[in-house]
């Protein structure tokens, strides 16, 4: 039997689906093609990565057609909206009226009534919503393994992992399946896989974006966002995604972007603590480099507070436990471990964990007083993407990943916890060719500033976005 390929090829005669979601736009209003063509040209690519990189929990084909053709009408008809003809795809947890969602469980699926508020918006903008995309178990693992789905692959080298838990959304975007997808972030879930993938994936303010209706734990961890191959879209997507509603209780106004003053970053390689692999220090500092030949004045800073990973692990793993109504018998051995490593957290220490967050909060708030910074520069993920066939990777920088907490993300956590908006980016490779990703962090509310920022370094670098391309 031949062999399968390492990475998922890229034709030369790929077409539109290598084209960003801002250039298809304009193609779609001038009507050089079709929504129905476009969609079609998506999704025969689906078809040809499906098997390798296994990205998409459900397809909506039927579905997606019937939402190519009104785009169709409307444009004809000059009543286009914002996304009009957009193909689009949402994780599988995020909720969508009529439609069953595993979460990558066996058990039997959730049949929403409502469709949660984020995916709402881009519908109603036009976007044509294709699949769903595939997570770990219940999302509660920062790979993408699930009983449900099996193994999604990184475009990149079939063998690694994709990330999670909206590691096939970063696949799906990573492998030109489809130019954006709408992920979720409650412990680093749109940027770890971003990362991985060499994709740019954007974690919002929390409350920036609706999160309702959705199930019952992480309701203060969780933001919702999107995740493409540039900047520019990401962008696009925050302008749809981004706006109050009375059904979210955490909804919040967005705040108007204020001109454009010289740029000030705080950069930090490690954290102070933080272990990351040799290979991926050099990309990050040539990121550096490349943000201050850009005219940004770099400042070394930090938060000086440490590990986050505790903090976060006893609210996430509590709240998992306490919500989530699955059969033990139902659920995989990981995610039985998981659920109850979280009943042995007592009140008391969720207490102290919720009061810890005002003290990461007010580190935060410090570093950008003192420092006069618009973001914090770190990297995303200390090492690259790992073997598919682990849970996490054994090692970091020569410090080995262990038990109870797993630290292997500790860039990440506190973005969830304060709410604060962070974007990765693609700054580099490191071993293996793989992808290394950057993580801008900024103060709440700073959506636009971060992304202002994060498009600067991705203009200024030239990292490897896609894969291998072959004939």
């Amino acid at each position: 039997m031949a062999s399968l390929p390492t990475s998922v090829a890229v034709p030369p005669a790929a077409g539109l689906s290598l084209v960003p979601a801002t250039e298809l736009l304009a193609l779609l209003r001038a009507r050089d093609v079709s929504a129905v063509e476009l969609l079609d040209a998506v999704l025969r690519r689906a078809d040809a990565v499906t098997p390798t990189v296994n990205p998409f929990a459900v397809r909506l084909d039927e579905r997606a057609f019937a939402a190519a053709a009104e785009s169709d009408r409307r444009i004809a008809a000059g009543t286009a909206r914002p996304l009009e003809g957009l193909p689009l795809t949402a994780k599988d947890s995020q909720w969508l009226a009529g439609v069953p969602t595993t979460s990558g469980s066996t058990a039997p699926p959730v049949v929403p009534t409502h469709t949660v508020g984020a995916l709402q918006r881009v519908l109603d903008a036009g976007a044509v919503l294709f699949g769903k995309t595939t997570t770990s178990e219940f999302c509660y693992s920062a790979i993408s393994t699930a009983p449900a789905f099996g193994v999604t692959a990184n475009p990149h080298d079939l063998g690694r992992t994709a990330g999670g838990s909206s590691g096939g959304a970063a696949a799906q975007v990573a492998a030109f399946a489809g130019p954006v997808a709408l992920g979720g972030d409650g412990g680093g879930s749109i940027r770890i896989p971003a990362a991985f993938c060499g994709v740019v994936g954007f974690k919002p303010t929390f409350g920036l974006v609706p999160h309702e209706p959705s199930v019952a734990g992480w309701k203060t961890l969780i933001a919702m966002g999107p995740l493409a191959r540039t900047v520019a879209d990401v962008a696009l997507l925050l302008d749809v995604l981004a706006g109050f509603d009375p059904a979210d209780r955490h909804s919040l106004h967005p705040v108007p972007t204020a001109g454009h003053p010289p740029l000030r970053i705080a950069v930090s390689e490690d954290l102070g603590f933080a272990p990351v692999d040799d290979d991926v220090r050099p990309a990050f500092r040539v990121a550096v480099d490349a943000l201050a030949d850009a005219g940004v004045e770099v400042v070394p800073a930090e938060p000086g507070i440490g590990s986050s990973a505790a903090t976060w692990a006893t609210i996430a793993t509590a709240e998992a436990r306490w919500s989530n109504p699955t059969p033990a018998e139902l659920l995989s051995p990981a995610v039985r471990g998981y659920l109850a490593f979280g009943e042995t957290i007592t009140a008391d220490a969720y207490v102290q964990a919720q009061f810890h967050r005002e003290q990461i909060h007010a580190a935060y708030a410090d570093l950008f007083a003192r420092t006069g910074a618009a973001a914090l520069f770190t990297p995303t993920v200390g090492c690259v993407a790992f073997d598919a066939a682990l849970p996490y990777p054994e090692q970091i920088g020569g410090v080995p990943v262990t038990e109870p907490w797993r630290d292997w993300v500790p860039f990440l956590y506190d973005a969830n916890l304060i709410g604060l908006p962070a974007c990765t980016v693609p700054i580099g490779t490191g071993a293996h060719g793989l992808p290394v990703g950057g993580q801008l962090l900024g103060p709440r509310l700073a959506d636009r500033t971060v992304l202002r920022i994060a498009e600067l370094l991705q203009n200024t670098l030239d990292p490897p976005t896609a894969p291998p391309t072959r004939g």
